[in-house]
């Protein structure tokens, strides 16, 4: 009996201990939550918070250390790449013959420069020589005065050779029936020497001189194809983007085939000596030596000239143009004898023959007058001149 009444005491603490121990994890999560939420409650200590601080600061410190140096690596990068590509890209300083020809030999080549040759004239930029190659080919060679002065820097000096070897390079690759073509070059210690093909005929300058001097008939049929060469010449030059400017046309830069065909010769050369003086040629435009600049207008002015020599026959350095009476210069006094209803009176005497012809070279005179304008923006562009001066004879 006694045992069946202490048994639902037993039974009593067993689940009380049980709910006990269950209930134990949760009052120590309890209690556990409780401190932390007292710890977080209370302020933070002055060192932890400086800590803090200093801590942010040096990492703020350390990105932007690391980007400045990225910055300052990228950057230092970059120049070397591009002075690298530069190097590279630099035309060197070649030696000897540059041929662009498969009928010229460098070696025979040289040995011919070696030799005396005949000289065929001067300019303010070089002489011309007259070569005969081993294999019997005739060239004509043009020797380029020295560009830099004496003394100069050793680095300016191989710049400009540097310069002008671009130069030539570029004209090498200019193929036009009314060009004259770079067949070589040659640089030598202190200047240059330019293979072209030979023309028996010579110069416009030379055959207008034996013109007048009566050694040579030259008609106005002649006369007016070679004025459509040299500004069918020009126009291809002006073709390019930018632009190829002749800057010292005149007649005896346009040379003479042997069916008297036009060949425009020294293209683009006289940019690369500053030092010649145009202003007194008697072919070049007045803003040249006014304010010092040159665009397509002024090769177009030039070109005036030479078509006022071939309908004049005269020289436009004649003292007669220097005088107040012919206006001062050749292009006043076409100008002047047009715009009077004389125009007639400066055509070549050995050239004034059919009315057609006559009526052609009053037109030509005309064209001449409007591209010897002082206003640059006046004169036609080469274009225009082609279809100008084909419309007066068919070619």
């Amino acid at each position: 009996m006694d045992d069946t009444r202490h048994t639902p005491n037993i039974s009593a603490l067993l689940l009380f201990l049980l709910i006990l121990f269950l209930h134990h994890p949760t009052l120590l999560c309890q209690e556990t939550r409780a401190r932390t939420n007292k710890i977080s409650s209370e302020p933070p200590s002055p060192s932890r918070s400086s800590h803090f601080r200093n801590g942010f600061r040096r990492i703020i410190l350390s990105i932007a250390l690391g980007v400045f140096t990225g910055l300052v690596a990228a950057l230092l990068l970059a120049f070397l790449l591009r002075c690298f590509i530069r190097y590279i890209n630099r035309t060197p300083i070649l030696k000897g013959p540059v041929i662009f020809s498969p009928k010229i030999d460098p070696k025979t080549l040289q040995s011919a420069l070696s030799n005396e040759n005949q000289l065929l004239g001067s300019s303010p930029t070089g002489k011309y020589y007259r070569t005969v190659l081993d294999n019997g080919l005739t060239i004509a060679v043009k020797r380029l005065e020295p560009f830099s002065e004496t003394g100069s820097p050793d680095g300016q000096g191989k710049s400009m050779k540097r310069r002008i070897q671009q130069e030539l390079e570029l004209l090498a690759s200019l193929r036009d029936r009314n060009l004259m073509s770079l067949r070589a070059y040659v640089r030598e210690r202190d200047r240059f020497s330019l293979v072209y093909d030979y023309m028996p005929s010579g110069s416009l300058e030379d055959a207008m001189n034996r013109v007048r001097e009566n050694q040579l008939q030259l008609g106005w049929e002649f006369r007016l194809r070679i004025a459509v060469g040299v500004i069918k010449g020009l126009q291809y030059l002006h073709s390019f983007v930018p632009q190829i400017l002749h800057y010292n046309l005149k007649p005896t830069n346009v040379m003479l085939d042997a069916q008297f065909e036009p060949r425009l010769a020294d293209c683009a050369l006289a940019k690369l000596t500053p030092s010649i003086d145009r202003a007194t040629s008697g072919y070049s435009a007045p803003e040249c030596f006014q304010n010092g600049r040159y665009t397509d207008k002024s090769d177009i002015f030039s070109f005036g000239m030479i078509l006022a020599v071939l309908l004049t026959g005269r020289d436009p350095t004649e003292p007669f143009f220097g005088e107040a009476s012919s206006g001062g210069s050749l292009g006043q006094w076409l100008r002047h004898l047009q715009q009077a209803g004389e125009a007639r009176e400066v055509l070549d005497k050995s050239i004034v023959g059919e009315e057609g012809e006559e009526d052609e070279m009053l037109m030509a005179v005309r064209i001449a007058v409007v591209c010897l304008s002082h206003v640059p923006a006046e004169r036609p562009s080469s274009d225009e001149l082609v279809h100008m001066l084909t419309q007066l004879h068919s070619f």
